[in-house]
């Protein structure tokens, strides 16, 4: 098992420079963005493995954790979804470019922090892409006006309920183990679901100009 203390001396141990090296490296490449996200983290697992900071026994327990299927699980409903068209027939059925800027990125983060609360909020951030420059190139205007204040929207609607981000499975499975019973669907939905709403409201009015 890698050193998580700190040693006798007060610095620290071999194996936490390791990590931590390792870990710097991983934010490097990932804001190169020359690799594939999900191939660098791999890669710095595979060689934490061969530098002893990670036992190999426990290398791929992650892998299995109930986390990590549920999120997996929330993929193949938000393909789904895609798949299905469903997505795309709300959007073009909602959205008019005749609409004004304020209007438009209300409408356009009202069915993204929707959607975001049942599917992957990249998900639904990528399939509102398109939609929300169409739109713009309809109306005349310039898309990153827009596409922003949608991305913000998209983040903030994961936070309403079990599934819409990765960070509350998490921490529901954790509870489940600690305390023997995880949150429930909508358990988020009072303090998340206000935050996300009166964020969602600042982002229409103000956020946007």
């Amino acid at each position: 098992m890698a050193a998580t203390g700190i040693g006798d001396s007060g610095g620290m141990t071999q194996d936490q420079i390791v990590l931590f090296t390792l870990f710097a490296a991983v934010f490097g490449m990932m804001l190169w963005g020359r690799f594939r996200y999900d191939l660098v983290a791999f890669a710095a697992l595979m060689l934490g493995v061969v530098l002893g900071v990670v036992e190999t026994k426990h290398a791929f327990d992650g892998f299995g954790h109930p986390a990590t299927l549920v999120v997996a699980l929330v993929l193949v409903v938000s393909a789904g979804l895609v798949r299905s068209g469903a997505v795309l027939l709300i959007t073009r059925t909602l959205v008019d470019s005749s609409r004004s800027l304020g209007a438009h990125v209300t409408l356009m983060g009202g069915i993204g922090g929707v959607l975001s609360a049942f599917m992957n909020n990249v998900t639904a951030l990528a399939l509102l892409m398109p939609v929300d420059i169409q739109t713009a190139r309809k109306a005349g205007r310039a898309a990153g006006l827009t596409l922003m204040p949608l991305s913000f929207a998209t983040i903030l609607g994961g936070m309403a309920t079990l599934i819409g981000t990765p960070p509350n499975i998490i921490i529901a499975a954790y509870r489940g183990e600690a305390l023997g019973e995880s949150f429930a669907m909508f358990d988020f939905l009072p303090v998340g679901g206000l935050t996300a709403v009166a964020s969602l409201i600042f982002v229409a009015l103000v956020g946007w100009r």
